[in-house]
């Protein structure tokens, strides 16, 4: 067990002796006698430093909660022609790390160096909150009942903040929590930390924090039991039907029951997540399922140890397959948290309705995980998934069919994953690493059927990484084997049937002084091979990134690659004629990527990409994003991507447009309203989105949801569309939440 690297930052907690009133103006007789914590180190532009932005932080605590001051000064720039004396996009909650001036702090409830919380609040007042996972990770999905105040003044901004001991979880008796404090101050792009932290990692790497000692064990919160209910009114019209318009009323109920410190039980009933943010769309040319991210509450809290089980595109489980596409989620529970410093555990069971319309009958999703830390930071872990249909019904094989069951159903009567992995976190962060295996157990195929995976063959997966990435090398190589019969109903596993080599080799230069902050390529290597160990795909990549020291960076890339088809492949996956199975394809491409200096009131990215494609075609792409703030209230956005495709007939040249604009009005920190409107030329659609959240109390919030969907007319695939725009369907939500701690 190596000692954590920064173990002698340590910052003193002591119980207050007088109330604490969260107002920002640090009048409390406890602030002028806490420990200081400041003094911070550079992250960026160089980490060999003492940071030149001073900020002081200080920390008590009662029987509630835990407070936290700090002292933010601002930072100057000679000659700055700025008349504002911080940076921010706007007043919305869990805004971009990169674009705000900001201040952020990292909690390491169980000195683990592997999950924790992050807090914080950009210059203006707006929060930030987050988990953390995989030793430094932030999922900012989840939210949480705190509260804080930003004061600014023309020299700095003062922050103050309490966080309730009922909004953490942490284990009865330790007395040492892992914590570390970041500011970045755009004006002078300066990154700072309270810890010494090399470049190359985010201040939010637990193995680097310090140790905040308190004078006695955290208080038990007591009775911790939370009750959030809902209540949503709504109305739709289908315009593609002649049904009238219809109306929607629904309740539901979520609760917290805080079983330990450490561990809790979520459940909830009959829930509805019709607030949460939509997808952003892509223009898809890949061959493969795309992956899109968890928004929805319920499924975040230590969900790292389900979700984060395997790799990006090997995941036996992925809670997205749970409830989407009008299926109803009828209730569910979820029991997670920590043992104690070394056990983690995981269950997680969710029931769904019938979907009469589909023939899809209920369904049950359960899922077991366990964890347990080794040696500094890794851990093994134990995963067990099951998806089973309840009141299944064998298809019955009618006469003269030939042996093919009527009515084959789309689903399966159960499938379940069972799998175990080591995941490598060395003390000095410099290691990192991944070994694992999963099997499948498929229902028995039904006769005749081609939607039911057969028990037989290779229903397995092997894989297993490793990286080095130290200030100037980044080294890194994979392997994965995924069997021609491994079924995850409940996961995400795009390909099949596949052995996949990576290696990926960088370096950086760090030039002292100059324009230029860092620069170095990278080389990424991709083989793909089919069951037979003949190679099907490779993908070749060269890059060089320069890093500027005003924020802005620019790479320019070459690839290589090669793909032979083992299925039928439309190349601009919009419905046409397909490419045969087994044609074999060849090209290079190039292309840039530039993004402009995040402090800037206007910013903008743009990359391009241009070479070969399938069957000795050619593709240009050009993808650009703008944005402008009246900060800290407007901010305006706009993403726009264009695709040509060149191939011979019967494809000829193909053109796709995908539009995002995005427009955000935040008259404070707790009432936005957001307008996004995606046109896709490829899925023929164009859907606006317009929410209003006002949170009128901590974690309590009533929103009005819009959303309008248009048929887009195409002439170029034939279609017979009237008119450009087609109105689809509509909806209008109303929806209404409390968070009431019993």
């Amino acid at each position: 067990m190596a000692q954590k690297k920064n173990e002698g930052y340590q910052l003193r907690i002591s119980r207050a002796t007088s109330p604490v009133v969260v107002d920002g103006t640090l009048d409390e007789p406890v602030w002028q006698t806490a420990d200081v914590a400041t003094n911070f180190w550079m992250v960026l532009p160089a980490d060999t430093s003492r940071a030149n932005v001073r900020t002081e932080v200080r920390m008590t605590y009662d029987d509630q909660a835990v407070y936290l001051s700090a002292v933010c000064l601002l930072g100057t720039v000679p000659n700055a022609a700025s008349a504002v004396p911080y940076i921010v996009e706007s007043l919305r909650r869990d805004w971009s790390f990169g674009k705000n001036d900001n201040f952020i702090f990292f909690i390491d409830t169980f000195d683990d160096q592997t999950n924790g919380f992050t807090f914080g609040v950009n210059a203006a007042g707006a929060q930030w909150d987050g988990l953390l996972y995989e030793g430094g990770k932030a999922n900012l999905s989840w939210d949480n009942k705190w509260t804080s105040v930003v004061r600014n003044y023309p020299d700095r901004y003062v922050v103050e903040l309490a966080i309730p001991f009922k909004t953490l979880r942490y284990k009865k008796g330790i007395s040492r929590w892992g914590i570390n404090f970041s500011r970045l101050d755009l004006k002078t792009t300066e990154k700072s930390s309270w810890t010494p932290i090399q470049r190359q990692f985010p201040t939010a790497s637990l193995a680097l924090t310090g140790t905040l000692v308190w004078d006695q064990p955290p208080p038990q919160p007591g009775p911790n039991i939370s009750l959030i209910p809902y209540v949503l009114g709504g109305m739709a019209h289908d315009y593609q039907t002649t049904a009238p318009t219809s109306s929607r009323f629904s309740a539901g109920l979520d609760a917290k029951v805080a079983l330990t410190s450490s561990l809790n039980l979520d459940l909830t009933v009959n829930p509805d997540f019709s607030q949460v943010d939509v997808d952003q769309q892509v223009t898809n040319l890949d061959r493969y399922e795309l992956f899109f991210p968890e928004r929805r509450q319920f499924f975040l809290e230590n969900g790292d140890q389900f979700a984060n089980f395997g790799y990006s595109t090997i995941r036996p489980f992925f809670s997205r397959r749970i409830g989407l596409g009008g299926v109803p989620i009828r209730f569910g529970a979820r029991l997670s948290g920590k043992l104690n410093k070394d056990w983690r555990l995981g269950v997680l069971d969710m029931q769904t309705g019938a979907v009469p319309e589909t023939g899809l009958p209920t369904q049950n999703f359960a899922v077991l995980a366990l964890q347990r830390r080794v040696f500094a930071r890794s851990n093994i872990g134990m995963l067990f998934v099951n998806k089973e249909s309840i009141g299944y019904q064998e298809p019955t094989v009618q006469p003269g069919s030939g042996g093919t069951p009527s009515g084959v159903p789309v689903y399966s009567q159960y499938n379940r994953n069972l799998g175990i992995e080591y995941n490598l976190a060395s003390a000095n962060n410099l290691w990192s690493g991944k070994a694992l295996y999963i099997r499948s157990f498929n229902a028995p195929p039904t006769p005749g059927s081609t939607t039911a995976a057969s028990t037989q063959g290779d229903n397995a997966v092997y894989a297993a990484n490793l990286q080095y990435f130290s200030r100037r090398w980044l080294i890194g190589a994979q392997l994965e084997a995924v069997g021609q019969n491994y079924t995850a109903e409940a996961g995400y596993v795009p390909r099949r049937g596949y052995e996949r080599g990576i290696g990926t080799l960088g370096y950086t230069f760090l030039p002292v002084g100059g324009s230029v902050l860092s620069h170095g390529p990278t080389a990424n290597s991709t083989y793909f091979f089919d069951p037979a160990g003949r190679q099907s795909d490779n993908e070749s990549v060269l890059s060089y990134t320069v890093t500027f020291r005003s924020k802005s960076v620019f790479t320019a890339w070459a690839a290589t690659d090669y793909v032979r088809l083992l299925q039928p492949f439309d190349p601009t996956n919009s419905g046409r004629p397909t490419l045969a199975t087994g044609t074999e394809h060849r090209w290079t491409a190039w292309g840039t990527d530039f993004d402009s200096q995040p402090q800037r009131l206007f910013t903008y990215g743009l990359a391009t990409r241009y070479g070969g494609y399938y069957a000795n075609g050619t593709r240009l792409n050009v993808t650009a994003d703008a944005g402008y703030r009246f900060q800290p209230y407007v901010s305006l956005a706009v993403s726009a991507s264009y695709n040509a495709i060149n191939l011979p007939q019967p494809w000829g040249r193909t053109t796709f447009w995908l539009v995002g604009p995005r427009f955000d009005l935040t008259l404070s920190n707790t009432l936005y309203a957001t307008t996004f409107v995606q046109y896709n030329e490829q899925q023929q659609n164009m859907n606006v989105n317009a929410r209003l959240q006002w949170r009128y109390k901590p974690a309590s919030d009533l929103f009005i949801v819009y959303t309008d969907n248009y048929l887009a007319g195409s002439a170029q695939f034939g279609q017979d569309v009237p008119g450009f725009l087609s109105v689809k369907n509509r909806a209008l939500v109303i929806k209404w939440t409390y968070w009431w701690n019993l």
